[in-house]
């Protein structure tokens, strides 16, 4: 399979979201704590986008998501009508497909911390 690959520079602006963004809304207002897994945050963690379409398959699109650590999420999106393909949405839609794939990976981080302050300010112990 051949893929074709386009690079987008994350600074630049991110994809248009609103789907995300009413979710995340809609939860800050209801929030009582601190303690939340924001989509800024997730966001802010995103080093590198690249989308892919494939030539076997050129109405899909593909988002490779880089974060911080180095770690890849995967989105995807495809009309189920190829005549229905537009490439502002298909990026769109892959783009929330792999933030949606960060989120409970960002909550279960979270709440890891949060069931273990005390190890939170304690140095990593040294390789033997």
């Amino acid at each position: 399979m051949t893929l074709v690959m386009k690079h987008i520079n994350i600074n630049a602006g991110e994809p248009k979201m609103d789907s995300l963004r009413v979710s995340d809304d809609a939860s800050k207002e209801v929030q009582k704590t601190p303690n939340r897994v924001s989509l800024d945050s997730m966001v802010a963690k995103i080093m590198h986008i690249e989308y892919l379409y494939p030539k076997t398959l050129p109405h899909m699109t593909i988002a490779v998501i880089i974060v911080e650590n180095g770690f890849a999420l995967v989105g995807k999106s495809a009309p189920a009508d190829a005549e229905n393909f537009d490439e502002a949405l298909g990026r769109r839609f892959a783009y929330e497909d792999a933030l949606r794939q960060m989120w409970p990976l960002e909550a279960y981080l979270l709440r890891q911390q949060l069931a273990s302050p005390e190890t939170q300010d304690q140095p990593e112990p040294e390789a033997a």
